[in-house]
């Protein structure tokens, strides 16, 4: 994840899920909304999913 961030990606923690486990958001993997989900998405040309 460290390097992936230090090469310019962002990673983003639901919200939902970390709640589930008891656990909040880091600098690393900030705790994300479906607002931040709905920006990733409408500012992409392509959206990939697994």
């Amino acid at each position: 994840m460290e390097l992936f961030v230090s090469k310019g990606g962002e990673i983003f923690a639901c919200g939902t899920c970390l709640k589930i486990r008891n656990s909040g958001g880091t600098e690393l993997c900030p705790l994300s909304t479906m607002k931040d989900l709905y920006e990733i998405i409408r500012d992409s040309d392509r959206v990939i999913s697994i």
